[in-house]
């Protein structure tokens, strides 16, 4: 039998390199880069994660954040102060990478999977606070309009309610399965700004700061028009508000130090902890 330099049997090494094939083809260990503690794992096969606070800060069951768009950079360096603010609350913060999901139903479905997940097997409450920063905002409201009864609050940071404004229903098609002439024919059911009266009518408390020189996610068609359709459903009083003057889509240190915007999330995961 011919024999390695090494003096190992061919067909050992042979069977030594194949073993490592099949190693390197089985799922690796989610990697997502954490700006705080927590952890990363997977949820329906794609990648989660969870910022805990201190261990002497959780509670049972556990006041949570539902954070949008959880894509590779989110959230970033920039938020960091806002989560720290979070933790220390005793607050988690948990968002699934849907991709570029805009909204759409399988974006909507990865998000009930990781709420089942994180409340069904981790002591998670059943009403977390929702914060979508720019097209989360979409994210967030679709899920929240599916599932208002599951919703404590929302909160957003220049954040996106009409795919019309952004990414335009062209680059929004795709998402959900459909021609850009299909989506704009099923916007009254497709699109996040004309499903709000679901949340409007609960009275779904909502807190967003937006700039009013936003030249991507425009604030007259977003933000703004979410609180006409809140006060045109009798529930003007539950949103608030911030128009950051001459601010557009930016890293502006005062959307993400926002201390009205980290107290209403915080209170609002808190009182989704206290319902029954």
């Amino acid at each position: 039998m011919r024999t390695w330099n090494s003096g190992v049997p061919l067909v050992l090494l042979i069977l030594s390199l194949l073993a490592g094939q099949s190693s390197a083809a089985e799922p690796a260990t989610p990697s997502k880069k954490l700006i705080l503690p927590g952890e990363a794992f997977l949820v329906a096969g794609r990648p989660a994660f969870i910022l805990w606070p201190a261990e002497k800060d959780r509670r049972q069951p556990q006041p949570w954040i539902l954070y949008a768009p959880t894509l590779p950079a989110y959230p970033d360096e920039h938020e960091k102060w806002m989560h720290e603010q979070f933790l220390a609350a005793g607050v988690a913060v948990a968002g699934i990478d849907a991709g570029e999901a805009y909204g759409s139903p399988h974006g909507r479905e990865l998000f009930s999977a990781l709420y089942d997940e994180l409340t069904e097997k981790r002591g998670f409450a059943n009403k977390p606070c929702l914060l979508g920063r720019s097209r989360g905002g979409l994210w967030v409201t679709s899920w929240a309009c599916d599932h208002p009864e599951k919703v404590a609050g929302i909160a957003g940071i220049y954040p996106v309610f009409d795919l019309r404004t952004y990414p335009g229903l062209e680059k929004a098609a795709p998402a959900y399965h459909l021609t850009a002439s299909e989506l704009e024919a099923k916007l009254s059911e497709s699109n996040p700004i004309a499903r709000v009266a679901e949340i409007a009518k609960r009275k779904v408390p909502v807190f967003i700061i937006h700039g009013d020189d936003d030249k991507v996610v425009p604030l007259r068609e977003n933000s703004s028009e979410l609180a006409a359709r809140y006060e045109a459903a009798g529930a003007k009083e539950a949103v608030t508000l911030v128009i950051a003057k001459g601010q557009g889509h930016n890293y502006w240190e005062g959307f993400f130090r926002c201390p009205e915007l980290v107290q209403f999330a915080i209170e609002q995961a808190r009182r989704g902890a206290a319902a029954p």
